[in-house]
């Protein structure tokens, strides 16, 4: 059955989750996955997708995780328009806990390429602050790659090539594209003075920072 909302834990974890989702609809409005696992709900959002470019390029997701009051919804899961959940979070009494759905859900080809919840193993770690400066380079090579008034499929394009171009190494030699730590500062992610890890776990790599976790899946690697 599928519930008409879902109890958060407190006031703040809704605020967060709001923040969370205004910033992601910035970065790329399109859906957002929500997934619960006891009493936690991981809420995914897409930040680059092969299906979403048309070349290969590596699926970049966000992911933040949300206290829920109970375990009530476990195993619950279904996508949504990303403007649809901050509509209704807009409309939500300061205070109020309850996540309000949409009544209806959406389709995206990247949600349906589950990463794994389990089985991480630590590979590197990468600093923050150099991570906000990757970031912000690629920001700008973005804006001065796009010729003016660009469509929709030049900054499709350019983004793409941008993004998928790796970031410099972190320790032990592990590799991620520039559009990881688009997405781990875009989202709020970062944390001035701190550290990031890394996890691999099969054809998946894991950025988790202070604020969150950033996935990746490389376009070579995709069924």
């Amino acid at each position: 059955m599928i519930p008409d909302a879902l109890h958060l834990a407190d006031a703040e974890t809704m605020s967060d989750l709001r923040t969370y989702l205004a910033r992601a609809r910035t970065v790329q409005d399109g859906q957002a996955r929500l997934q619960v696992v006891g009493a936690a709900l991981a809420v995914y959002v897409p930040v680059l997708a092969q299906e979403a470019i048309g070349t290969p390029v590596p699926t970049i997701l966000g992911l933040r995780v949300a206290r829920l009051a109970s375990p009530e919804a476990d195993g619950f899961a279904a996508v949504y328009e990303l403007g649809a959940l901050t509509d209704r979070l807009a409309r939500v009494a300061e205070g109020e806990t309850a996540l309000p759905l949409p009544p209806a859900e959406a389709r995206a080809a990247w949600a349906g390429i589950t990463p794994p919840l389990s089985g991480w193993e630590s590979v590197g770690e990468y600093d923050d602050d150099a991570l906000r400066s990757e970031a912000e380079t690629g920001m700008r090579a973005v804006t001065e790659a796009l010729p003016p008034q660009a469509g929709r499929p030049v900054l499709d394009t350019v983004r793409g090539r941008i993004w998928s171009a790796p970031v410099q190494r972190g320790t032990d030699g592990v590799e991620l594209p520039l559009g990881a730590a688009f997405a781990a500062h875009s989202l709020g992610f970062l944390r001035p003075g701190a550290r990031s890890r890394v996890f691999g776990q099969g054809r998946w790599l894991r950025l988790s920072s202070t604020g969150g976790h950033t996935l990746v899946r490389h376009a070579a690697q995709l069924p």
